[in-house]
């Protein structure tokens, strides 16, 4: 039975499916959380991966608050950067395990015509992307040969509150939502990329990956669409990104292009509607598996 360690399996939006997925698919699955102890202590993260005999380490941990990162860059580097070159280096070190790190779609500028690919150069424009770019980089220098990047974007997914669970909240809770439309992107559902994932880490597969749900869509489009699955009583009113300031500059268009995750499945994606009707209302309607139907 394969061993695998998730950092951030206990109340993370991608390390709590992830768990999942990997229970359900037999691996002998551990998981950490942040307060359990420090692992930018080196001995202590050495004692960490020592102990769990992890075949494949999973880091779904890291500074996610993109506008917080904007005052707080040095913390935000040690969680996005720090820590996942600690992992790499130890893992190379002791010479086994395999090492599945979460980066973002907020690695590319914005600017840009269709989607974006693993071979595109990344450009980032807020201190969150930039440093995301720099934990990928540091991964691939420190541990080539056994390391898997993978790039996702706008997460929805059981667990956690979400982009999905905001919008319908605040459309039980007000008459009309005002939503950015002017930015787009790959709505992804988490149980969708943690399969994915299950089969990456089989595979033992290097490099960077975009995985994410097939389609693009704009925040509005993604709240429309989960208000209108669910009947929402409010109106979506769209607004350009100019009228509603934030203090991290997000890219215009984040898209990412899946088609070589697709290669390695051997089956497109399912697009981002149909897993975000599965994830409102229940596996029973979609089917199993984050397939294209």
């Amino acid at each position: 039975m394969a061993k695998a360690l998730v950092l951030g399996g206990t109340t993370g939006l991608v390390g709590q499916a992830l768990a999942r997925t990997l229970a359900a698919g037999g691996w002998e699955t551990l998981t950490f959380s942040r307060t359990e102890g420090n692992l930018l202590d080196l001995d202590f993260l050495r004692g960490l991966l020592e102990k769990s005999g992890a075949d494949v380490v999973f880091n779904a941990l890291g500074w996610t608050r993109v506008d917080a990162a904007e005052e707080h860059p040095e913390e935000a580097l040690l969680a996005n950067r720090t820590l996942p070159d600690a992992l790499a280096r130890t893992l190379a070190a002791m010479g086994h395990g395999h090492l599945v790190h979460f980066s973002t779609d907020f690695v590319f500028s914005g600017p840009h015509d269709g989607l974006w690919r693993e071979t595109d150069r990344p450009a980032p424009l807020s201190v969150y992307g930039r440093t995301k770019l720099a934990g990928e980089e540091a991964v691939l220098h420190a541990l080539p040969d056994r390391s898997c990047i993978v790039r996702t974007a706008w997460l929805f997914g059981p667990g956690r509150s979400n982009f999905v669970d905001v919008i319908l909240d605040a459309c039980r809770r007000r008459d009309v939502v005002r939503v950015v439309h002017d930015q787009v992107g790959s709505p992804t559902y988490t149980l969708d990329l943690a399969q994915w994932c299950e089969k990456l880490a089989r595979a033992r597969a290097t490099g960077i990956w975009h995985a994410v749900n097939s389609g693009v869509a704009s925040w509005c489009e993604l709240a429309s669409e989960a208000i209108a699955l669910t009947s929402g009583p409010c109106r979506v009113e769209p607004i350009p990104a100019a009228d509603w300031p934030q203090a991290a500059q997000r890219p215009a268009n984040s898209a990412l292009d899946n088609g070589r995750l697709a290669e390695f499945l051997g089956e497109k994606p399912r697009p981002w509607p149909r897993a975000l009707r599965e994830y409102l209302f229940g596996a029973c309607l979609q089917g199993a598996g984050g397939k294209e139907h």
